[in-house]
């Protein structure tokens, strides 16, 4: 089978090289890919955002399934593009991607289905939303109700810092996505990630993972779109994750067709895990960056034909069997990010650094070779080094021992890493 693959970052270059070991794929290609992906697959010169350019290619090389790795196509088409030129498709359609799409879409859904998750309520209005903050108080969630790049959350502990948000998110700091807000009560608990497999009426357990938003140490500073993970989560028991599965995605997937838009593809449900239990925090309709890079390492089996499976209704949970060893990944990311940051730094090191330790990946995310074949930064998230353990504090260890082999002065990670699992 021949297989595309969408996007450019960590994530996809995980995608691409647990695709390149399935013995169902004959041919990988990718677009645009980085550098990382070049390594097993073809790079294509397509725009993902150019939905009907990549229809017709994989339409005319026979493409036997295209798999979606980032939010923004899928929210905007691009599966029904494909299926509607008859080319196989792995994500969930426009109006099911709503679920990451629109916060208030999915919050929506969850009253009306009776899905565990905060109160909240919807405004357009800077007026509503601020005498409705007021009449709260603090500590308050603030967000933008579209896609923005993982930054359009406010956990405001004041007053003030939530009313600034408001201003900030209509004022058009996040263009459309902050058109419209969803303010919400703050839920006490910890946080943790649980990656479910759905063909539309069936979802099956992927994975539980815990990831670091904070840039750094402590989780101090701004949120990011992710400096490191682990997987699995500790803190996600099996009675946890039965209740997770049962009463929120397992729920969600009933509620969606029910909607007359059945959810084919990744459900990522960040949740809360509360004194009543675990309650959705929010959807991602797509695999996660950095949880990839630690799940798919786990996965044993051949994904094109589990996702595959998802896509053609017939979803098993025979079919999902993970390394009950830890996976540890700790990102690196140019010096600045997630403010300002250079690009086209030399990086040196990653031969290196797989042999530092055992059991070690170095997935690439915001990377490009000059003509000279020189490893640059090209990105905020520039690499992901990911090791394998028994236990959590075997993987951090080693996954340090590599980073710390990796010669690149313009960046930097967080420390801390896995400090939840390691105690």
């Amino acid at each position: 089978m021949k297989v595309l693959l969408i996007g450019s970052g960590g994530r996809e270059h995980a995608l691409a090289r647990a695709l390149e070991a399935s013995a169902s794929v004959s041919y990988l290609c990718a677009a645009p890919g980085n550098a990382g992906i070049a390594e097993h697959a073809e790079l294509l010169d397509l725009d993902p955002a150019d939905m009907d350019g990549i229809a017709a290619f994989a339409k005319a090389e026979g493409i036997g399934l295209v798999v979606i790795g980032p939010e923004a196509p899928l929210v905007a088409g691009l599966a029904d593009v494909l299926e509607a030129a008859g080319v196989p498709a792995f994500g969930p359609s426009a109006a099911a991607a709503r679920l990451e799409g629109s916060k208030g879409f999915t919050k929506d859904i969850c009253a009306r289905y009776g899905i565990p998750t905060a109160a909240y309520a919807r405004f357009t209005d800077a007026g509503a939303a601020k005498a409705y903050i007021r009449a709260q108080g603090a500590p308050i969630v603030v967000k933008a109700d579209g896609l923005a790049a993982g930054k359009g959350v406010v956990v405001a502990m004041t007053e003030a810092e939530a009313l600034e948000a408001v201003d900030e998110m209509l004022g058009g700091r996040f263009g459309s996505a902050g058109a419209s807000l969803v303010i919400e009560e703050f839920m006490e608990g910890e946080e943790a990630s649980l990656f479910a497999l759905s063909d539309g009426t069936t979802a099956i357990l992927l994975g539980t993972a815990q990831d670091h938003k904070r840039v750094g140490d402590g989780d101090t500073g701004p949120n990011t779109g992710g400096m490191g993970a682990y997987s699995p989560a500790p803190c996600m028991t099996p009675e946890i994750t039965g209740r997770a599965m049962t009463e929120i995605v397992q729920r969600t997937v009933d509620a969606m067709a029910a909607e007359g838009t059945p959810f084919v593809g990744v459900l990522y449900a960040g949740l809360m895990l509360t004194k009543d239990g675990p309650k959705l925090v929010e959807y991602n309709v797509r695999f996660g960056d950095p949880e990839t890079q630690v799940l798919l390492p786990r996965l044993w089996g051949d994904l094109a034909q589990i996702l595959l499976a998802a896509r053609d209704g017939r979803l098993d949970p025979s079919m999902i069997e993970l390394d009950p060893r830890t996976a540890l990944t700790v990102v690196l990311a140019a010096k600045g990010y997630p403010g300002d940051y250079a690009k086209g730094d030399e990086i040196r090191g990653l031969d290196a650094a797989r042999a530092a330790a055992p059991e070690v990946i170095v997935f690439h995310a915001g990377t490009k070779t000059d003509d000279a074949g020189r490893l640059l930064s090209n990105g905020g998230r520039v690499l992901a080094v990911t090791a394998l353990g028994d236990g959590p504090a075997e993987a951090q260890s080693r996954a340090y021992t590599a980073v710390d082999a990796i010669d690149w002065p313009g960046g930097f990670c967080r420390r801390d890493i896995g400090w939840r699992a390691v105690g």
